[in-house]
């Protein structure tokens, strides 16, 4: 569930937490979306084959949704975009002669804000 924040003047953020997929991976998507317009962002997503774009795609949505809320235009651009690294879940998994080895499930944090273009 996105968590809407409005840290900055004139600017509208979404933060989608504990997002299980890892922070590197979905750096990838999100750094084609930074600075572009949210419909072309939207586009983007829409036809990236990577799985963080699925994420990156529902929290757009969301966002340019709570912006239209707020009585922004139409004319929104993507200002800022960053995905941070959640808490990793630790699990075991059985090995050859008595051993154990580490499994990390990483998650992540992605963060977009939304504000109007000049």
């Amino acid at each position: 569930m996105p968590k809407v924040m409005g840290k900055k003047a004139g600017e509208h953020l979404v933060i989608h937490r504990f997002v299980r997929i890892s922070a590197r991976k979905c750096r990838r998507v999100i750094d084609l979306i930074r600075g572009k317009k949210a419909d072309q962002a939207l586009e983007i997503l829409r036809r990236d084959p990577h799985r963080g774009s699925y994420f990156a795609h529902k929290l757009l949505k969301s966002a340019i949704a709570g912006a239209l809320e707020k009585d922004f235009s139409d004319n929104m651009v993507v200002s800022t975009a960053r995905v941070d690294e959640g808490p990793t879940i630790k699990r075991f998994r059985p090995r050859a002669q008595g051993r154990a080895t580490s499994i990390l499930k990483r998650t992540s944090h992605i963060v977009i804000g939304l504000k109007v273009a000049e």
